[in-house]
């Protein structure tokens, strides 16, 4: 499975610098709406899922978790949903701490 993100997006406006060196026009992190690529490892090809709002500021429809990003990993790999594991202290904590994304896997 090949996975591809990163932290964040892009603003949804064009904007110039203040203050900067380059008065050219650019845009800043925005942490809102961002896009997750998945290959491989038994997911479902060519598959859009969720959408942003017109501006592509904030999402419209099915927004995701980094949580069910890792979800979806893990159900690829075949871990079981109930799968734990164990501190230096025995104590078991859950690995899972969302769901698969549905439409994905």
């Amino acid at each position: 499975m090949i996975v591809m993100a990163g932290e964040f997006g892009r603003t949804p406006k064009v904007f110039t610098f203040d203050g900067a060196k380059s008065k050219l026009p650019g845009r800043d992190h925005w942490g809102m709406v961002q896009s997750v690529f998945f290959a491989g490892g038994g997911v479902k090809g060519g598959q859009v899922i969720g959408s942003s709002d017109k501006i592509g500021g904030y999402p419209s429809t099915d927004p995701q978790t980094p949580e069910n990003m890792a979800a979806s990993i893990y159900h690829a790999l075949g871990l079981p949903k109930d799968i734990t594991w164990k501190d230096a202290l025995d104590r078991p904590h859950n690995v899972y701490h969302g769901d698969p994304i549905k439409g994905l896997v």
